[in-house]
């Protein structure tokens, strides 16, 4: 009998966690805990980073086989959602019954700086093509980070490079939750003191049925030119035009609350569970690290530099740092544009300019997405 309890008590630690755990799980389970503290204590874009890390440390369990890519367990039919590229558009959902493209619709121009911001996602594509370390497709997933947008580096790396995933979407949230340390010294380096200090004029009021006609316009004219677009800008039109048109709040609420949270903590907890130790820890995650914030930088810059080109153009009518808003980091870039401008001039009020070119950065990444998608899926 005593043989018998003995054997089983050394059946359970030899088949516990304890007894087959590896180093690299050992440090993947640290790295998870590490990204945890920086979600809960921090404040990292906790919304996904937190169910990002969660995953991570449920992946890295030893014996568990809770990994996304483990057939069978509950996360990999999770999962699922990601690899078919369900949850990126839904959350674009419910992103689109949160915003105002007013400010946009009042100044046309913020396009221009909206595109501008892209810059780093090319200027990227093109150094992790020339490391000879990545495929085109890889090297269009890591390009992604620079657009500054979780859902849409998410979309593109599953279409492009999905063992990828864990690293890009670890990275693109890691920077969006820096906009605030990485950006200030960026525009501070491109403009002079008297170009931050420019008081920009107040902006025209934006009727109903501009915002209306928008998003149906924006859906058409987008998905005719880049139609592998059209499930993010399609989907972030859908819920503007719900909210917008003021005639199902019931569904605008679900769109914007309870479904997106649902959405967002299967993408997050799913993406998570990708990052395990043989897939995470790799020279490669390395450099997507580096690339993700020169990616990240050049956006920023791209966006400022042609505020400056617009600023002169205008007779210095436009304030050069709400291009940096122009990454769509929603609404976190534009309030940091207003920060830096408020620091330079007190009466200084930049943050409803800098919503222009944030929400257009948010179309202007989904069309270089789909334009990634297109030349390289």
């Amino acid at each position: 009998m005593l043989d018998m309890f003995l054997g089983t008590i050394k059946d359970i630690a030899l088949n516990s966690g304890f007894a087959n755990i590896t180093g690299g799980q050992a440090l993947m389970l640290i790295v998870a805990c590490v990204l945890l503290y920086l979600a809960i204590v921090k404040k990292f874009e906790p919304l996904l980073l937190l169910p990002i890390a969660f995953g991570m440390l449920l992946a890295n369990i030893p014996v568990a086989g809770l990994s996304a890519h483990n057939e069978g367990s509950l996360i990999y039919y999770i999962y699922q959602g990601v690899k078919m590229g369900i949850y990126p558009p839904l959350i674009f959902l419910g992103i689109g019954t949160m915003t105002d493209f007013g400010p946009l619709i009042a100044n046309p121009k913020s396009f221009i700086l909206g595109a501008a911001a892209q810059l780093g996602i090319f200027l990227t594509f093109f150094m992790a093509l020339a490391s000879g370390q990545f495929t085109p497709q890889e090297a269009g997933s890591i390009g992604i980070i620079g657009g500054a947008d979780g859902p849409t580096a998410i979309f593109t790396t599953s279409k492009l490079a999905p063992h990828l995933l864990g690293p890009i979407a670890v990275a693109a949230y890691s920077y969006m939750a820096l906009v605030p340390v990485i950006q200030p010294p960026i525009m501070k380096l491109l403009t002079t003191k008297k170009e931050r200090s420019i008081v920009m004029e107040q902006l025209r009021p934006v009727t109903q049925r501009e915002k209306i006609i928008f998003p149906i316009l924006v859906t058409i004219v987008v998905s005719f030119i880049v139609p592998d677009a059209t499930a993010l800008v399609g989907m972030l039109m859908l819920g503007n035009l719900m909210k917008e048109s003021g005639v199902v709040d019931r569904l605008v609420k679900t769109a914007g609350n309870e479904m997106m949270n649902i959405i967002t903590i299967l993408l997050g907890i799913s993406v998570g569970a990708t990052t395990t130790a043989e897939t995470f820890l790799t020279l490669q995650t390395l450099l997507i690290v580096v690339l993700g914030v020169i990616a990240f930088g050049f956006g920023t810059a791209g966006g400022v530099i042609f505020g400056k080109i617009m600023c002169w153009a205008t007779k210095g009518k436009l304030n050069p740092l709400i291009g940096s808003a122009g990454v769509s980091a929603v609404p976190m870039a534009a309030r940091v544009s207003q920060k830096v401008g408020q620091q330079e001039n007190p009466s200084n009020f930049l943050l409803m300019h800098a919503m222009g070119p944030n929400v257009a950065g948010v179309i202007g990444s989904a069309v270089a997405a789909g334009v990634l998608i297109n030349i390289l899926g």
